[in-house]
């Protein structure tokens, strides 16, 4: 309890510094976006996906009210605004989302009624407006299944009609791949071909639109992290650019991202998840301090970004009154965190400059978790701060053996650990030096390995080894596209039928992901691998290569956690937190 007594401590002292917080650079004052790390309210984690316009502008006017002047400026609708909420509609349900004739999403009529006759949210953005904020949306990547089953006409904005190349107009079913489907949302969305003329004119249709209803800030989901699409963002981020509108961009989430893959987009984005989602538990909180000290390390706090900057994102902050994760209903319940274990949360999120955006219900917000979040120091901490890092101090965690590798308990989500004990399986950029190294090993019958060794002078140096299963000589063209061919997948054990992905098949919380997911084998692009000439493993979903390191710091199962910073007026600010709680 001493590493607890210290934070409050902590806390202690800051309300004892000077109060005055100089105020935070908005867009309207400079052209730099992002000039801070982002900070507003999100309606995810009290609503999940069925907030109502009556209730997300109920929220809005108390962030106006109570929130703005610490800095909080977003209010942020999160996913599924367009689904109908009726029966049988769930997180993944198929055939309930509100489309028009080109396949875009447009809020839904019962749920956003001043959605109606094609206003889109130009109301809601309105009234955000007026009250002194910014609004924001969730949205998806690629396209829907919804459209592309429907084969919906793709838009031409510079005519305002159907789009024609090559003597013919183009359709949903034209640009979609369904072999690249959003893993955690199956039923929902899939990319789209943006090296086609069509696919980039259906995305150029996607975010003018939004433009035009006065949208400030988009969140674009399943496109990073396991679920990474260069080319997606790399277009997205180009016709945001050319907006004659400033639109925040974010990315999520992030499960698996290491700061070599967050170096591919951070200059194309203004804040980017590094984590899965973090829900109000311990571990999820505690699983967050040793990503924000890789990208600490790795100078990316504040990094360049799309016409400003670029932050490391942690995920919300699920304090207060707060629903379930894919719940179909509302607020109901309290945060399951301590007192101890939110400052915790809180402080970590300062100090490592993450964006802070609300998770809970304003209309229950209690006067403790008010002065939380709007802790004077914590908010100039966040905001003003620099040369944010953890101070090497040795750290512990728990890991449990299976047999020659430690695997978790589930054989849906195994993550795999070397029977050395300083070996870990994860994803990776291609380019880090960490994924290469993989070769054939023959095996002596109908199943190569595929085996990753460290460059070493040692020839007896032991190999960590997958079992490759024969090429894919068919392919269901119901299930699969030509970019399968000639992919093989990988198994844990031979003789078993679970496959290596690199992506999970639901939205993993930071608690439940572990590095490299097993599931039972199928025809996904996801646990197609490719054994690349220059000893990489690419996956032939996500374009990201399996990658092996080791484990730097294991000394025990507790400790301390430790930031410093500096401040404007010369200070060093410096907190500890509890990694390992009971």
């Amino acid at each position: 309890m001493q590493i607890l007594a210290l934070i409050v401590v902590f806390f202690a002292f800051c309300d004892s510094l000077q109060r005055g917080m100089s105020k935070r650079p908005s867009l309207s004052e400079s052209e730099v976006r992002a000039g801070c790390p982002p900070r507003g309210w999100n309606s995810y984690d009290s609503f999940c996906w069925t907030i109502s316009e009556e209730e997300f502008l109920q929220n809005a006017e108390l962030v106006a009210q109570r929130l703005h002047s610490h800095g909080y400026e977003y209010v942020v609708v999160d996913y599924l605004w367009y689904r109908r909420k009726v029966k049988g509609a769930s997180v993944d349900s198929l055939g309930f989302d509100v489309i028009d004739e080109w396949g875009r999403m447009i809020p839904d009529p019962e749920r956003w009624p001043s959605s109606k006759e094609g206003k889109g949210f130009t109301q809601i953005a309105n009234r955000v407006h007026d009250l002194g904020l910014k609004f924001g949306i969730h949205v998806m990547r690629g396209i829907s299944t919804q459209a592309f089953n429907a084969n919906t006409p793709i838009l031409d904005i510079n005519t305002g009609k159907a789009y024609e190349e090559s003597g013919r107009k183009w359709y949903a079913k034209d640009i979609g791949i369904k072999a690249l489907s959003c893993q955690w949302m199956r039923n929902g969305f899939m990319s789209v071909d943006t090296k086609l003329g069509a696919g980039r004119a259906f995305l150029r249709s996607l975010y003018h639109q939004y433009a035009a209803w006065g949208v400030d800030f988009v969140k674009h989901d399943c496109v990073f992290g396991n679920d990474l699409s260069i080319d997606e963002i790399s277009f997205v981020s180009k016709v945001l650019s050319e907006i004659n509108r400033p639109i925040l961009y974010s990315l999520s989430p992030g499960t698996s991202v290491t700061p070599s893959m967050a170096r591919d987009v951070s200059s194309l984005v203004n804040m980017y998840r590094i984590t899965g989602d973090d829900w109000d538990t311990w571990g999820d909180v505690a699983s967050h301090f040793d990503v924000s000290r890789d990208f600490a390390a790795a100078n990316m706090i504040g990094a360049n970004g799309l016409k400003g900057k670029s932050w490391p994102d942690l995920d919300m902050l699920p304090l207060g009154w707060l629903t379930v994760a894919g719940a179909n209903d509302g607020p109901h319940r309290k945060c399951n965190l301590n007192l101890d274990e939110q400052r915790t949360q809180m402080t970590l999120w300062s100090m490592a400059k993450s964006p802070l955006m609300f998770g809970g219900d304003m209309r229950n917000l209690d006067e403790t978790t008010f002065s939380l979040i709007t802790n004077p120091t914590l908010m100039e901490i966040n905001s003003f701060s620099s040369n944010n890092m953890e101070f090497p101090h040795i750290t512990g965690a728990k890991y449990f053996k299976l047999g020659r590798y430690n695997l978790t308990s589930r054989p849906e989500n195994y993550g795999v650990r070397h029977a050395s004990e300083d070996l870990f399986m994860g994803l990776s950029s291609c380019k880090d030096k960490h994924a290469k190294g993989w070769s054939v090993k023959a095996n002596g019958d109908d199943l190569e390995k595929v085996c990753w060794k460290e460059n070493s002078k040692s020839e007896h140096q032991a190999s960590f080894c997958l079992y490759k299963e024969k090429l894919l000589l068919e392919v269901d063209e119901e299930t699969e596209d030509k970019r399968s061919h000639g992919k093989f997948r990988l198994l844990a054990i031979e003789g078993t039928d679970f496959c290596l992905g690199a992506s999970a098949s639901r939205k993993l919380s930071s608690k439940e992901f572990s590095r490299g997911s097993f599931s039972p084998c199928r025809l996904d692009a996801n646990q197609m691998w490719d054994l690349k000439h220059n000893g990489t493993l690419a996956n032939g979903y996500s374009g990201l290569c399996a990658s092996m390191k080791r484990n730097q710091a294991d000394a025990g199962t507790g400790g301390t956690r430790s930031w410093l910073a500096t401040g404007r007026r010369g200070l060093i600010s410096q907190t500890r937190n509890q990694f390992d709680h009971g």
